[in-house]
Order: structure tokens, then C-alpha cells, then sequence
């Protein structure tokens, strides 16, 4: 496995992981009141910040045990720029949806999660794209 694949797959479960601990935990501390009264500012500031810590830390262990080093050739640079665009259409979206809930006066809860939805989606999007073309090739038109 390239190691820009394996770069792919530990940002994708990451993202995916530290979103779903966050949603459990905001969930648990809903039980006995409305969803936009929880406390959800510190879950979120921690599920981010420790993503990204676990991200770089797995991406610095793997470089470490791997053979091959962090080299990058056309094709995984072809691969990363397909990736990134799949993935950032969501960040759009969560931007288009955080923006019409400010000017509906919506709840800052549901603003910072729209946002924080987006950045994950955009993640596992634009990963599960990554990985798709590394296992089943990619061929840029």
C-alpha cells in the first residue's frame, strides 16, 4: 500500500471517529434537555483538536515504519487533487447551510455543527475517493 494511501485512510477514520465520539456525547448530554442548551462548544473543540494530534501522530508513525518514505509520484498527486475536489463540494455545502441558518437567526448549535459536519464529510468524501482510485486505478481525462 502506497503511503499516500495509508496517509488516506488514517485522516478518513480519524474524521469519521472524532465526529461520531462528538455526536455520542452531545447526544448523552441532551437526554434531559433541547439539543441547542447543551454545552457543546468543548466536545467540539476537543474532537477537532484531538483528530488532528491522532492524524499527524499515526501519519509520523507510519512514515517511520515504512519502506518506501513519503514519496510522491503523478499519479498520487493526480489522486490527492481528484480527492480534494470530491471532498471540498461539502465544505461548500456546510458553508451555504451555515450561512442561511445565521441570516434565519438560527441557534449557533446548529450553525457550528452544519459547519463541523461539512469539514467531516469533506473529509471522508474526498478520503473514500482517494482510496477508490488507488484500489481500482485512476485515469485522469
Amino acid at each position: 500500500m502506497p503511503f499516500e494511501e495509508k496517509r488516506t485512510w488514517i485522516l478518513g477514520i480519524t474524521a469519521a471517529v472524532s465526529y461520531a465520539i462528538y455526536a455520542v456525547v452531545v447526544l448523552i448530554r441532551a437526554r434531559d434537555s433541547a439539543l441547542t442548551e447543551v454545552a457543546y462548544v468543548a466536545p467540539l473543540l476537543w474532537a477537532i483538536g484531538v483528530s488532528i494530534a491522532v492524524s499527524i501522530v499515526a501519519a509520523i508513525a507510519v512514515a517511520l515504519l515504512s519502506r518506501e518514505g513519503d514519496r510522491k509520484d503523478q499519479r498520487d498527486r493526480e489522486i490527492d487533487r481528484m480527492g480534494s475536489e470530491a471532498g471540498n463540494a461539502f465544505v461548500v455545502l456546510g458553508a451555504i447551510g451555515a450561512l442561511a441558518l445565521a441570516l434565519c437567526d438560527g441557534d449557533r448549535f446548529w450553525i457550528a455543527n452544519v459547519i463541523y459536519l461539512g469539514f467531516t464529510l469533506s473529509a471522508i468524501v474526498g478520503c473514500a475517493a482517494k482510496v477508490i482510485a488507488y484500489r481500482r486505478g485512476y485515469q485522469p481525462w
